[in-house]
């Protein structure tokens, strides 16, 4: 379906910006492009996540970190009542466009680690590649615990420091990089460095441990391997580790 103009503008503005300014991609423009399907590709997502979580459909979801809103208008057309927060507002405009144009998710402006909404609003919270940029990530996973109703389902997704690969910059990284050889490493491939600054570096043991203190059963959840990076030494790397590129969780809240 063809994006309106209006809508069209402001998403290859906001990922120009995001892809070509911050980041320094040298394919920007096609990541920009294929951003202008990005609820397509969330079908997909929405699809996989109901195997794990159960289906969407009559459920109140929320989505924390929901970016331009193209896993909302998703997981809409799969049934479920959504929320989207996010700390970006020109993220959160775009959102409210898409929702003039066919999806009745509703939309904030929010940290997570301060959620506007009750104890126990939602039957489902989803943060997707949100947590690493979070100001605070204990209070954050306590927050999405607090919003799920008693038996509600969390599913957690993030880059994992034991990654060998940088998912937004989109190079081969070394595993726990200091953040001083970070920025140098680059410079030296013409980078921009003002980035890496806000990234958190997260385990899944970390997590784990945050949401079992905010009251939530956890499952860490197998998927297949992310990592442009991966090859023979690197994968020999993660087995004898035992550890993963990436971090997946679900989560039950247990606590009334």
């Amino acid at each position: 379906m063809m994006l309106p103009a209006i809508l069209r503008q402001r998403l290859e503005h906001y990922y120009e910006q995001y892809y070509r300014d911050t980041l320094g991609l040298p394919d920007w423009s096609a990541r920009v492009a294929a951003r202008l399907t990005e609820e397509d590709v969330d079908a997909g997502r929405v699809a996989r996540m109901q195997e794990t979580l159960g289906p969407f459909a009559g459920r109140r979801l929320l989505n924390v970190g929901c970016g331009t809103g193209g896993f909302n208008v998703a997981a809409e057309q799969a049934g479920a009542r959504a929320w989207g927060v996010d700390v970006g507002e020109e993220a959160v405009a775009i959102c409210q466009l898409r929702r003039k144009r066919h999806a009745e998710a509703r939309y904030a402006v929010a940290m997570a680690e301060a959620l506007p909404f009750r104890d126990a609003a939602f039957d489902i919270v989803i943060c997707l590649s949100t947590l690493e940029h979070v100001a605070n990530v204990e209070a954050s996973l306590h927050e999405m615990v607090r919003v799920l109703r008693a038996g509600g389902a969390l599913f957690i997704y993030a880059p994992s420091g034991w990654a060998c690969y940088e998912s937004h910059y989109k190079l081969p990284w070394v595993p726990w990089f200091p953040r001083v050889l970070a920025r140098l490493y680059l410079r030296l491939r013409r980078r921009p460095t003002g980035f890496v600054e806000t990234l958190n570096v997260l385990s899944a043991r970390r997590c784990r441990r945050a949401l079992e203190a905010a009251g939530a059963q956890v499952r860490e959840l197998d998927l297949e391997p992310r990592d442009d990076a991966t090859g023979r030494l690197v994968g020999a790397y993660y087995r004898t580790l035992g550890v993963k590129p990436y971090i997946a969780l679900s989560a039950r809240r247990v606590t009334p």
